[in-house]
């Protein structure tokens, strides 16, 4: 790409930072630093490439879609990251959210359940020198027991109620965040984990693909 091009999308990244993530509440400056440095026109399918900087969500395929920037600042803000967390990213799509989870916690896997979209991801992880993100293809309601347990847990797609195997994955003090229900009767849920139970928090009405899985959804 020519300098001007990379010069204009750096712009258009700026614009996005400022009028639809911090304009709107977020506040975290390392999340507004990575979400100003991700390239995010690279994680759309070239059709929709002047749209990659708006405020919407957008189509990837497979009937999959990127969330809208400001929920993806959001969701991570709930997180409440440090820096030395190790996270579970259910939901990969084409990694977006993944590469910007990478610059702000110590490791992400990543679940997709769709091939192409995880080839997808893992090609921009390579290209972008991201090299603690790892991605495999998996029905995400199971988890990833051999990594766990997780610090965090980020699951990118509604679930009818918070899957147990992912509760199970947590650390002692771990946080999840989860969008829970069916279509436009979501909510954003925060689930931390206490001692042998979890707390839920109300954080708001959200907008996802369903969770499909053996722990979610059925197709």
């Amino acid at each position: 790409m020519d300098p001007a091009q990379e010069r204009e999308f750096a712009h258009q990244r700026a614009l996005m930072v400022e009028r639809h993530i911090a304009a709107r509440g977020i506040k975290d400056p390392r999340i507004l630093k990575a979400m100003k440095e991700v390239p995010r026109h690279k994680f759309v399918p070239q059709v929709v490439v002047a749209k990659a900087y708006g405020p919407g969500a957008l189509p990837i395929g497979s009937k999959q879609t990127i969330s809208q920037p400001y929920i993806v600042a959001r969701m991570i803000e709930l997180l409440e990251l440090t820096g030395k967390e190790k996270v579970l990213e259910i939901g990969t799509g084409t990694g977006y959210q993944a590469v910007v989870l990478s610059k702000l916690c110590a490791k992400v896997f990543s679940i997709e359940r769709i091939n192409e979209l995880a080839m997808r991801a893992s090609e921009l992880f390579r290209e972008l020198k991201i090299y603690n993100a790892t991605v495999k293809v998996f029905d995400g309601t199971y988890g990833w027991s051999d990594q766990a347990p997780f610090d965090r847990i980020i699951v990118a797609a509604a679930a009818p109620e918070v899957p147990e195997p992912l509760v199970q994955q947590l650390t002692r003090t771990g946080k999840m965040i989860i969008p829970i229900g069916s279509g436009s009767s979501q909510k954003l849920a925060r689930v931390t984990r206490v001692g042998t139970g979890i707390q839920i928090e109300d954080c708001g009405a959200a907008d996802f693909v369903p969770l499909v899985g053996r722990f979610g959804w059925k197709e």
